[in-house]
């Protein structure tokens, strides 16, 4: 008989309703209300309250709900306070009741305000810690990558800074330029951004600090830059930077590399990246530490192309270190010319007449006067590196980085990881530690064993603390074999006689 459902008024009371009875005990909310403190951030943020004036909402409901927005990738912070009351397990998780008021979105803005980029770093830093004492981290081999991330701002937004400040006033001008001033003197000089030519000439009005970049033939977008770095064993986040676009991930390695020591405490004994990172400045900073550098040079994978297309690569000029020259392809020598202070290198070159009239020229060289080959003066120390490189484990570790750092930047995805969700510099880099802590706890509550439940205990809350149910487990078991063994002795004695 088809059943009708009734249209009679609902209960106005529920006096056994208990939300922890709702939510199922596998839930990941369940894990995290488990394993993680979140009543750190009392302390963390104590001197960012007054004692007077209204009460604010506690600081560890506002650290929980800004992980449930990136957790569940909400679209926004409206959608994500109209939607709790909605869900029985984020109430739960939150420590609210069905008839609780829930704050208002501007609570969420003001809190990071308030607070700033430190607490959320500091969270990060002891789920990192948290995953280090759990046997997660091995730390002596640091992978090392970088992503781009959408800015939350229009290309519309981008102007032209020399016909924007034909509109403005000169007291704005005069603000503007006392500003810049200031952070120049505060920063320290390897902090500051090195401009591009595109972002000295255009700048959003929406988010400043976003850089115009464009990588292949794809059109400019407003960017920021994601810069990871990755232990082996559980593909642990040990650390996490944000700069604009436009920086190159190069820069960035030292700081990684202090950063995981600090936070795992334990040092890297092998730096696995891309060519990107092989700079010079980076193979010495890794030989001056005793830590192998297992990156292409840099230098390297730039040959061929451009000017330096179908022309003798620089291993093809022998150096010969008992008089300090170099040999070329054609037999000539090549003598040390000038120092150059900045880049620490000398340049060597042959005269320019032996050059004008060598056949090989148009192979060698296209510059009027002649081919120059440039040699640091640590160089020998470079080249011991490059071997460490070159060599079989340093080319496996180098493939291996590709799919492990690609893989901890797709599962960043699922959590909005490719997009900004709020705009300047400071607010992306307070997502990606949220990003990062939700990927590290994910790898945290998949490895956590938990006790196995005591021979014949069922939950506590079906009322009995004990029940001999292992026993009924096993005669039941027993009897289902019994049968199964039954009927399989007819059947074969069913088939055998119609044979």
């Amino acid at each position: 008989m088809m059943g009708r459902q009734q249209r009679i008024q609902r209960k106005l009371f529920y006096t056994k309703l208990n939300l922890d009875q709702r939510i199922r005990k596998d839930h990941i909310l369940r894990k995290f209300a488990k394993h993680i403190d979140f009543d750190f951030i009392y302390k963390e943020v104590k001197e960012n309250y007054g004692t007077n004036g209204n009460v604010s909402v506690p600081p560890p409901v506002i650290l929980k709900t800004m992980l449930l927005l990136i957790l569940y990738n909400v679209r926004s912070e409206r959608e994500l306070m109209s939607t709790i009351p909605e869900r029985l397990d984020w109430l739960w998780f939150l420590g609210y009741d069905l008839d609780d008021e829930i704050p208002d979105h501007s609570v969420l803005s003001k809190a990071r305000a308030r607070w700033g980029v430190d607490a959320f770093k500091t969270f990060f830093e002891r789920i990192v810690w948290q995953c280090v004492e759990a046997g997660l981290v091995d730390g002596s081999k640091l992978f090392m990558d970088s992503s781009m991330v959408q800015a939350d701002a229009s290309n519309n937004s981008v102007v032209n800074k020399e016909s924007l400040k034909r509109y403005l006033n000169k007291s704005y001008q005069t603000l503007e330029s006392r500003l810049e001033e200031e952070s120049i003197i505060s920063d320290n000089d390897e902090d500051i951004p090195k401009s591009g030519t595109n972002n000295k000439k255009y700048i959003s009005t929406t988010d400043p600090d976003a850089s115009v970049v464009r990588r292949g033939k794809g059109k400019s977008k407003l960017q920021y830059q994601i810069h990871r770095s990755l232990d082996e064993k559980c593909e642990i986040i040990t650390a996490t930077e944000v700069t604009p676009g436009e920086i190159h991930e190069s820069h960035r390695m030292n700081s990684l590399r202090d950063s995981h020591h600090n936070n795992t405490g334990r040092k890297a004994e092998i730096v696995v990246a891309d060519s990107k990172y092989g700079t010079r400045e980076n193979y010495l900073a890794c030989h001056d530490l005793g830590i192998k550098a297992h990156f292409n040079s840099l230098e390297k994978t730039q040959r061929g192309s451009g000017r330096q297309k179908d022309i003798f690569p620089k291993e093809a000029f022998i150096y010969n270190p008992e008089n300090d020259t170099f040999t070329c392809p054609a037999g000539h020598i090549l003598r040390k010319r000038n120092y150059h202070k900045k880049r620490n290198h000398y340049e060597y070159k042959a005269s320019s007449k032996i050059c004008a009239n060598c056949k090989l020229r148009k192979k060698c060289t296209r510059a009027k006067d002649g081919r120059s080959i440039k040699r640091h003066v640590r160089q020998d120390e470079l080249d011991f590196m490059l071997k460490q490189a070159n060599s079989r484990e340093g080319q496996n570790d180098i493939k291996t980085r590709q799919h492990l750092m690609e893989r901890s930047f797709a599962r960043g995805t699922q959590y909005g990881f490719k997009r900004a969700r709020w705009r300047r510099l400071w607010r992306v880099q307070i997502q990606e530690y949220l990003t990062a802590t939700i990927q590290n706890l994910m790898v945290l509550l998949r490895n956590i064993k938990e006790p196995a439940p005591a021979l014949g205990m069922i939950p506590e809350e079906s009322g009995k603390k004990e029940a001999f149910l292992s026993l009924q487990e096993l005669f039941y078991y027993f009897k289902r074999a019994i049968m199964r063994t039954i009927h399989f002795f007819f059947a074969y004695r069913l088939v055998e006689t119609k044979l």
